[in-house]
Parts: C-alpha cells; sequence; structure tokens
C-alpha cells in the first residue's frame, strides 16, 4: 500500500474529513479563525432571545462580520503603526479578502437552523440543535487539530474534548438562559 493510500494524501498526510475541513483552514491562522467564529456564532445564538429562526441568524451573521471587520481594521491599522507608512489599495484589498473563516466556518449551524425554522420547530428547540452542530463539529476541528499536530489518539481525544467544551459550555449557557 503505498503511503498515499495508506494516509489519504500525496504527502503521506492522513485526509482530513468533511467536516473537519468545514472549521480547520489551510493556515494556522484560518484554523484559529473557524474554531473563533464557531464559539462567537455559538455564543450569539446561547444568548439571543430572538423570536424567530430568521432573526437569530442575521443576529450571527451580522455579529460574526462585525467581529471579522474590527479584526481586519485592527491589522490594518496595526500595520500602519508598525510599519511606519501609509497603506495602499493593495494592502487594504489583502486585508478585505482574508480570513473569512470566523463567518465561513459557522454555516452548517445556521443551515441546520435555517432548516429546522422552514420545518417550524420552536426556535429554542432549533438554537439547541444548531448548538449541538456547532460543538459536533468543534469536537471534529479538535480532533483535526490533533492529527494534524500529530497527536497519539488518546491526545486527539483530549484535543476534540477541549476544543468541543466551548460548544458544550454554549449549550449549557441557552438552558439556563432559557
Amino acid at each position: 500500500m503505498t503511503r498515499q493510500a495508506e494516509h489519504g494524501s500525496p504527502g503521506g498526510e492522513p485526509a482530513q474529513s468533511w467536516a473537519g475541513r468545514q472549521i480547520t483552514g489551510a493556515s494556522q491562522g484560518r484554523t484559529a479563525d473557524g474554531v473563533y467564529g464557531v464559539i462567537v456564532s455559538s455564543a450569539v445564538m446561547a444568548t439571543s432571545h430572538g423570536a424567530s429562526v430568521i432573526t437569530v441568524i442575521v443576529t450571527v451573521l451580522v455579529t460574526l462580520v462585525v467581529y471579522w471587520a474590527a479584526e481586519r481594521y485592527a491589522r490594518l491599522v496595526a500595520e500602519r503603526i508598525h510599519t511606519g507608512r501609509r497603506l495602499g489599495w493593495p494592502d487594504i484589498r489583502r486585508e478585505l479578502t482574508a480570513r473569512w473563516e470566523i463567518v465561513t466556518a459557522s454555516a452548517i449551524p445556521l443551515a441546520v437552523l435555517a432548516v429546522l425554522g422552514l420545518l417550524g420547530v420552536y426556535v429554542t428547540v432549533a438554537v439547541l440543535a444548531a448548538l449541538g452542530v456547532s460543538t459536533l463539529l468543534l469536537c471534529v476541528a479538535g480532533w483535526e487539530i490533533g492529527r494534524g499536530g500529530r497527536l497519539s489518539r488518546l491526545e486527539r481525544l483530549g484535543s476534540a474534548a477541549v476544543t468541543g467544551a466551548f460548544g458544550a459550555a454554549m449549550i449549557l449557557l441557552k438552558a439556563l438562559l432559557h
């Protein structure tokens, strides 16, 4: 058996699951943004008192875009401060087209929320289901991060548990608030 057949990629790296690719990116920063985005969207869903699923989805998306914009702006300001030069359009364009994982990583939980809303499920139940999906995504991300870090199976389980604990905390928060 070749290394590619055994591990799933030409470089011998283990093949990443589809769910893992939804939250872990091609770089350290993109992976961090994906994990952060799912945690932020979970926190917004958990604390939202939206009367409809659409209200919750819009609240999550607006919050994620504001977080993304604030982070991009902070990077531009920091670059200007530390380089001492005026930033041009290429610098601004680079920042405005980068690191959307903070927003896009939450697509699956928001899709679950939307589908359940269309099916007439109560908002709180739909949010709890979306939080469950977010938690599962975080667990998978923790597992994939461990895979990329070449951790043992036990260490990967620990990584998945720690990452998933953020989602579990949001489910607990939602349960306590409602």
